[in-house]
């Protein structure tokens, strides 16, 4: 007897409803579409590329224990990622399985010339700049992206390069200011796109000898935001495709934004003349969070979620996920996806578990004294040398990247910085950090030096 898959599935959205906000629910699950069940493996059909890689960094879980709860164990997902219908953007029709390996088979159709009221952006409604909060990790970026969206082309940050870390917000980010462009400018073609799925457009295009309506598509447009640059590293091609297309959306005044793990500086495997255009605009980094930041966050979260928690729970989760907001909106969807699903209550115990799977937590916190100890032992100098008011080049350095290291890998205030290394206001403190983190962005050895110091300190602390 044939299985009623989609009745299941329908079964499997009524668990997923008890377990997400109504706003989650709506913006992530109900545009699912299940396609087809066979050996165990049921195959849906999501509206994006960046749909699909959503549910997994985000609802995998939830998506699993529903699939076992109404299907049964053992139970694969496979997807059907279509992307931009009737749009002028490709078309893929292929699978993406989660069984330990991905495999993807995709088809598009060629590029175009659409009207601007056709094209489908890509963008994510829920990803605005009301939700993207603001701190001392990412103001500059922040502040920038909203100019940005102002006005479009017509400021002196273009291109807009963002970097950091994976799950600091710069997606996030790429939406609010393609989302903020859109709704000052409805005029204007704003296109998001990853860099993956450029470059496989790309080898799409070359191998149906399309490349000219690619070109053509990506040159039309006012706006165009790609992200994870770094996926370009080693490929020839696609850099040189992409080089023709952004000096003639920038040559015509039309505004880029870019994102990437590492500074331009440190992007060793793409060409000189990227390097050189990609610094052509502003740089902007977006850290780690702040404890204040990550509180802010975790509230709006837990306000969006609808989800019950003491102020000691919330003050575990705020002290011990640290690194991204990813890492945070993780913990908080799985905490309450067990709480709900398997009807346990949201307490210290339940929440140090779930940490414990998913979050990586320092045996021993990282002091001042520490990173100054490590950055010493770097440059051979004694420690006391770092406290003293001396204008030597190497000590003044030295004493600025202990600023810059404390001020990200602790919470401290920028005057009790100040306070612990060499007596000094929180003015000459943000001062050595902006210093620093300049400095990395445009010279490649001392980006790498930083980066030597940040590693034996994670071994070592």
């Amino acid at each position: 007897m044939q299985l009623d898959y989609k009745s299941l599935w329908s079964e499997c959205l009524t668990v997923i409803k008890g377990v997400v906000s109504e706003t989650t629910y709506e913006t992530w699950f109900r545009p699912i579409i299940p396609i087809s069940y066979q050996d165990k493996k049921i195959t849906v059909q999501v509206p994006s590329q960046f749909f699909y890689e959503y549910l997994e960094e985000k609802y995998i879980h939830i998506l699993h224990m529903s699939l076992e709860r109404v299907f049964g164990m053992g139970t694969s997902l496979s997807y059907r990622v279509v992307v931009g219908n009737q749009t002028g953007l490709p078309v893929t029709d292929g699978h993406i399985e989660k069984n330990g390996k991905q495999t993807v088979n995709i088809s598009m159709t060629p590029f175009t010339q659409i009207a601007p009221q056709e094209l489908d952006s890509q963008l994510v409604s829920r990803y605005t700049f009301d939700n993207f909060f603001e701190g001392t990790s990412n103001n500059l970026a922040r502040s920038t992206g909203l100019s940005i969206a102002e006005k479009p082309g017509k400021t002196a940050f273009n291109p807009l390069f963002i970097y950091g870390d994976t799950g600091v917000g710069k997606t996030h980010l790429c939406h609010a200011i393609g989302l903020c462009t859109r709704e000052l400018h409805p005029e204007k073609r704003v296109l998001y796109v990853s860099s993956h799925l450029f470059r496989v457009q790309f080898t799409d295009a070359v191998r149906k000898n399309t490349t000219n309506d690619f070109l053509t598509f990506y040159q039309s447009l006012d706006v165009l935001i790609m992200d994870d640059i770094q996926e370009f590293i080693g490929m020839d091609k696609t850099q040189h495709i992409f080089f023709q297309i952004f000096n003639n959306l920038h040559q015509l005044g039309k505004q880029i934004v870019l994102t990437s793990d590492k500074p331009p500086v440190a992007l060793q495997g793409i060409e000189a003349r990227l390097i050189t255009r990609l610094k052509w605009g502003l740089t902007a980094k977006i850290e780690r969070p702040d404890y204040e930041l990550r509180k802010q966050i975790l509230r709006h979260l837990i306000e969006e979620e609808n989800i019950d928690i003491d102020s000691n729970v919330f003050d575990y989760i705020v002290e011990h996920v640290t690194e991204n907001v990813r890492d945070l909106e993780g913990v908080l969807i799985s905490v309450s996806a067990n709480s709900r699903i398997n009807k346990k209550k949201i307490d210290m115990s339940l929440v140090q578990e779930v940490i414990s799977q998913m979050v990586m937590i320092e045996n021993h916190q990282i002091s001042i004294e520490k990173i100054t100890k490590l950055v010493c032992e770097h440059f051979n100098m004694d420690e006391s040398q770092i406290q003293t008011s001396s204008r030597k080049r190497e000590i003044v350095l030295a004493r600025q990247i202990c600023m810059y290291l404390t001020k990200k890998y602790t919470d401290h205030s920028l005057a009790y910085i100040g306070r612990k290394i060499g007596g000094k206001d929180h003015a000459t403190v943000l001062h050595s950090i902006n210093a620093i983190k300049n400095q990395m962005e445009t010279d490649k050895s001392f980006n790498a030096m930083i980066e030597s110091i940040e590693r034996k300190s994670k071994s070592k602390i």
